[in-house]
């Protein structure tokens, strides 16, 4: 008997590549899938850090953001603007009237004595108190004078007429009550301010240019006779005393009746 050798390993060759065939079709399914897969599944931590370049690397222009400047380094395209001058005070403005409490200069002296004022300025305080005890407002209106000797009445521009504003100010209709506070600011004792200059003046009460924490038990109560003990706890706090205040020139001219700081 014989075999024929050349048909069996023909059919086993056949037989072998057809299961190798059967068995590679899963794996390049598979092979052909995972790395969209595998790709979606990559932390952000496992990724590669970014590289920064060294100091001295060579970018092409514009490919670096600008550093600021250091902190206190002015923008070398802004130039410093100048602060603008301080204007003198002037009487439109209130300076003459703003209380004169300078800790770095000796305390006025306070006076009482009326007699030492000189003969203008005593006239003219004579006269206003004349004219509160009257009663009647009316009679203050030759000593308010009109024009650039208008007495100030206000640290602000007043529109009208000046007794009537004074009206205004009092709290009855006849401006009694403002009358009564005038005469007893003049009844206190008074300060000689800025002798021999331009501004020098005779300023009721003395509290105007003294430092409330420095007066003493016999000060305050004459202190309290103008203002209450509120107006003072209030004042303090300010440092200074706002309460209404009279100045009048060497010349006699009534210069301000205000309130206020």
């Amino acid at each position: 008997m014989s075999f024929s050798m050349s048909g069996k390993p023909r059919g086993l060759v056949l037989r072998i590549s057809f299961a190798a065939c059967c068995a590679a079709i899963p794996l390049v399914v598979c092979l052909a899938s995972s790395p969209a897969y595998a790709l979606s599944e990559i932390k952000r931590e496992e990724l590669p850090p970014t590289v920064t370049p060294p100091a001295d690397d060579m970018s092409p222009p514009g490919s670096t953001v600008p550093m600021p400047n250091p902190v206190g380094t002015p923008p070398p395209s802004r130039q410093p603007t100048a602060p603008a001058e301080a204007e003198p005070d002037s009487p439109a403005d209130g300076g003459v009237t703003r209380p004169r409490v300078d800790p770095d200069t000796p305390v006025p002296e306070v006076i009482y004595d009326l007699g030492k004022l000189p003969e203008p300025v005593r006239r003219m305080h004579d006269l206003i108190v004349e004219a509160c005890k009257g009663g009647d407002i009316e009679k203050l209106r030759p000593l308010i004078g009109t024009g650039d000797n208008t007495t100030q009445l206000s640290l602000t521009d007043i529109d009208g007429d000046a007794v009537a504003f004074l009206k205004g100010l009092s709290g009855d209709p006849d401006g009694q009550e403002i009358l009564a506070i005038l005469e007893e600011v003049l009844d206190a004792g008074y300060v000689h301010l800025d002798a021999g200059t331009p501004q020098e003046l005779y300023v009721w009460p003395y509290f105007f240019a003294l430092p409330l924490d420095k007066l003493d038990a016999k000060q305050r109560v004459e202190l309290f006779k103008i203002v209450t003990a509120g107006d003072f706890d209030d004042m303090k706090q300010f440092g200074a005393y706002i309460f209404y205040r009279v100045g009048i020139t060497p010349s006699g001219q009534w210069s301000f009746f205000v309130a206020g700081d």
